[in-house]
């Protein structure tokens, strides 16, 4: 499912049809934030703001794959969720190819898909059964943002949340403080919500396309 927050017309943002763009995914719980960007990357423009859907209500489980199967041996737990898993992977490479022929419909052509999300982990060494599922859903559903990206044929960037903004800063060259006030002018033409969330999503759409006017270069 996609839930649409931006009801601006394209028009307002000056859209160029056939003009390539990107789009950012902030992997979360569930669900993920798309931004669309286009270039050029010196004065990126934000296109859309969506909510990617990556669980089923009817599937409980798919909200909390690693919680179901948290009171089992880590080695048993791995096993029992692979249905879980495989279902979570076909949502979320829907809800993906959703957007990209919305994105399409509108005349534009995805160049790249940057993805930012919970870094790989060794689970194994995590103790605790409860802290290992939220760290291994995490990781997941980070995962299946990638695995979904390639199921849609589209060129990909990954990016680790704890190194998100020393990446962007020194590929954007722009300080930290900088790339604040700019994201913060960013989400003006798409309005609220704007949150931290958004802004990761939008930073690694811009990183995403980034690397794609670099290889024109």
């Amino acid at each position: 499912m996609i839930l649409d927050l931006d009801m601006t017309q394209e028009s307002d943002l000056g859209i160029k049809a056939m003009e390539k763009v990107s789009i950012g995914l902030r992997a979360k719980t569930a669900r993920a934030i798309a931004v669309v960007m286009a270039g050029p990357v010196d004065a990126p423009r934000v296109l859309k703001r969506k909510e990617l859907f990556l669980a089923d209500p009817r599937a409980p489980a798919t909200s909390y794959p690693y919680h179901e199967v948290m009171e089992l041996p880590w080695a048993q737990a791995q096993i029992a969720v692979q249905e879980t898993l495989k279902l979570i992977e076909v949502i979320a490479t829907t809800a993906l190819t959703n957007l990209a022929r919305e994105i399409e419909a509108d005349g534009l052509k995805i160049g790249r898909v940057g993805i930012v999300g919970a870094g790989d982990r060794d689970l194994d060494k995590l103790g605790s059964a409860h802290i290992r599922a939220h760290a291994a859903e995490g990781v997941w559903f980070r995962r299946v943002l990638e695995l979904a990206t390639e199921a849609c044929g589209l060129p990909k960037r990954t990016f680790d949340e704890r190194r998100l903004n020393e990446t962007a800063a020194v590929e954007l060259r722009h300080s930290t403080t900088e790339l604040a006030t700019m994201l913060t002018d960013l989400g003006s033409s798409v309005g609220r919500p704007w949150r931290a969330d958004e802004k990761a999503a939008a930073v690694a759409a811009w990183l995403a396309l980034s690397s794609k006017e670099r290889r024109k270069r």
